[in-house]
């Protein structure tokens, strides 16, 4: 335990430490974690957040923001990654150390450089406390509450929906209203997207749940899809499905994406498509949780 509590320790501080870096050198404030931050500040000072151009988040994500208020953009947001990331590592080390390469995915890596939300998110499927995160970023909170249901979990997400719902009984009206300004693409429905459908012939496993709902989900950039290393456990099937993922990083380096759907495709061929093929294998059997 004390091992396993000092290398998520130092995977959060580096993690941390390196996303402070990076949104201070390209002047990000803190990234994306500052539309938590905007939302927390807003309810405080009785403002309506969807006044705000471009604030897509849900209320809950105030929640979160809140214990940042008063701390300078980039700190915030190098510390939001640095938690999130010592969680995460904390809950993956448990079943081997081996999970830990997942950190070496590029998602994770396109994420530290706007301290995004999915190592929080993927985190919240070992500890059930942290799943309000879901319903924070919900296009792809929800597929791991779905195919990690949790009680307490689930009642933690109640009870800072109904706290939301207290503070901004309209909120979700306003969201709503909102949402026609988000890109997106659906990679279910971007070529070769169709072909993920096969991933039903293994329609009792947990990771086709994850996969298929992730599938149908609006995405916008590679980090979104961090969430699926969920889905391979064994050695073999992290570092293939690692390798794979920066076929998308390299695409990026060398290419100004033009619109929402290149990156979809190349999410669907480099990072999907691994992972189904990981679920048609069985992942080993071992690795899979059935579903009863």
């Amino acid at each position: 335990m004390r091992l396993r509590i000092l290398i998520s320790g130092g995977i959060g501080l580096a993690s941390g430490i390196f996303c402070w870096y990076l949104l201070q050198h390209f002047q990000q404030g803190a990234g994306d974690f500052r539309w938590a931050i905007f939302a927390a500040r807003d309810v405080l000072a009785r403002k309506n957040p969807y006044q705000r151009t471009l604030q897509l988040y849900p209320l809950p994500s105030a929640l979160f923001g809140l214990p940042f208020i008063y701390l300078k953009g980039e700190v915030a947001g190098g510390l939001f990654y640095g938690i999130s990331s010592a969680l995460l590592a904390f809950g993956l080390a448990k079943d081997g150390y081996h999970r830990l390469l997942i950190f070496l995915a590029y998602p994770y890596w396109a994420g530290i450089l706007t301290a995004q939300w999915s190592p929080l998110i993927m985190a919240s499927a070992f500890f059930p406390l942290a799943l309000p995160a879901a319903i924070a970023k919900p296009q792809i909170g929800l597929p791991v509450a779905f195919a990690y249901p949790n009680r307490r979990g689930f009642l933690a997400c109640a009870i800072v929906a109904l706290l939301s719902l207290a503070v901004a009984p309209r909120w979700p009206l306003d969201w709503f209203a909102g949402l026609g300004q988000y890109q997106h693409f659906i990679p279910l429905l971007i070529f070769p997207g169709p072909f993920l459908a096969l991933a039903i012939l293994r329609w009792r496993d947990r990771n086709t749940l994850l996969l298929l709902s992730m599938a149908l989900m609006p995405q916008r950039w590679f980090y979104d899809t961090l969430t699926l290393w969920l889905i391979p456990k064994g050695r073999r099937a992290i570092v293939w499905t690692v390798f794979f993922s920066w076929g998308t990083g390299i695409w990026r380096w060398y290419h100004i994406p033009q619109n929402v759907t290149q990156v979809g495709r190349w999410t669907v061929w480099f990072i999907y498509i691994p992972m189904l093929v990981v679920i048609l294998c069985g992942n080993g059997r071992r690795d899979a949780t059935v579903l009863k």
